[in-house]
């Protein structure tokens, strides 16, 4: 068979449908350049984040390529579109913000928070976490950062800041590292903007694909600072699935939408307890169905149910998040699910803004 052309592999591939935002590769212009070697070569560019489309998009092309060629050897060299970042005032290293949220407290979402970190930093991506529940900072624990305390760096313009300790590839601040262990308990409600606005305005994040704001519960000042100052891709509210806990996420919701952040979705939390010696079996100990209600309610997505786990509580004790300590346990993969969602959002949250750089992601 005689070489193939560059013309032959762009009509082969062209039509390919980016599958998050549903766009062929030639309306999206992600064709970059190709190189016919020894070896074909395919550049692509493609709207960021690119951890789980990569894959998926790989698979297709290389069974379209296959039709034209099954003796050629075709490598895809996936890279990220460029977005405008460094422009913003305000975490200007960092392309996507997550805030994580939740109506109430107890729900475990500060280990949901956790995971997602680091299901994210698993997949490659550069990834921080912000502990910004002043009264009870828990990521220290669930890093094992207990006593840790964040140390200071120079930046190129000349400024001291504090500086994330890094733990399992992630970078971690809290105020649990900021301050004695019993001091948040005296901090009075005007103070906690400010305690808030420091985290991010006094840390030195760098680049990062993903921030995770673990957002203290309710829809206090701090949740009102963060959607003023910050430029929030978008937010996840936690639940379990009880009336008590799902009323307030009706508030939690409400508040995102007034302040015109975009909610990616609900993580039902604990939602059912299946035994150790009985895997086929589900008991609904907090009730059932209370995530897809208010899912349906908003017309939001339910992301996923995390089921109650022992060994969750373990690892979350013990220091390291569960989808690192039990890669292979059912709420890993229910975890990687949903971040795979989260990111999906993500990326259809950049393409609005690469198409329409005037939109305003929050008030």
């Amino acid at each position: 068979m005689s070489k193939l052309t560059k013309e032959q592999i762009i009509n082969a591939i062209k039509d390919v449908k980016d599958p998050d935002l549903n766009i062929s590769l030639g309306e999206l212009n992600a064709i970059d350049k190709i190189e016919i070697e020894e070896t074909c070569k395919i550049y692509l560019k493609l709207i960021q984040p690119i951890y789980w489309v990569a894959e998926d998009i790989n698979v297709v092309l290389i069974d379209k390529l296959r039709e034209l060629s099954d003796s050629t050897e075709f490598e895809i060299i996936i890279s990220e579109q460029e977005q405008d970042f460094k422009s913003r005032k305000v975490l200007p290293g960092v392309k996507n913000i997550i805030a994580v949220a939740s109506g109430k407290g107890g729900v475990g979402k500060s280990n949901i928070a956790a995971n997602l970190a680091a299901s994210l930093s698993k997949k490659g991506a550069r990834v921080g976490i912000l502990d910004a529940d002043i009264y009870g900072p828990s990521q220290p624990t669930m890093f094992g950062l207990t006593n840790a305390q964040m140390g200071a760096v120079k930046t190129e313009d000349g400024k001291t800041l504090a500086s994330p300790i890094k733990k399992y590839n992630i970078q971690v601040a809290s105020m649990g590292m900021l301050m004695k262990k019993d001091d948040a308990a005296v901090v009075r409600g005007p103070m906690l903007a400010g305690y808030f606005s420091m985290l991010f305005e006094q840390v030195f994040w760098g680049n990062l694909d993903f921030l995770i704001f673990d957002l203290p519960p309710g829809t206090g000042d701090i949740q009102l600072t963060l959607t003023q100052k910050i430029p929030v891709s978008g937010s996840v509210v936690v639940t379990t699935p009880q009336e008590i806990a799902v009323a307030d996420v009706r508030r939690a919701i409400s508040m995102f939408n007034k302040v015109n952040v975009d909610v990616f979705g609900i993580v039902e939390n604990m939602s059912y307890f299946t035994p150790p010696d009985a895997p086929d079996k589900k008991y609904y100990i907090f009730g059932e169905g209370g995530g897809e209600e208010v899912a349906g309610e908003f017309g939001v997505d339910l992301l996923g149910k995390v089921p109650l786990d022992i060994e969750m509580r373990d690892a979350n004790d013990g220091g390291m998040p569960i989808v690192l300590k039990r890669p292979d346990s059912n709420a890993t993969q229910i975890i990687n699910e949903i971040t795979k969602s989260i990111s999906i959002k993500a990326r259809k949250k950049s393409f609005e803004l690469k198409e329409n750089p005037g939109v305003k992601i929050n008030l």
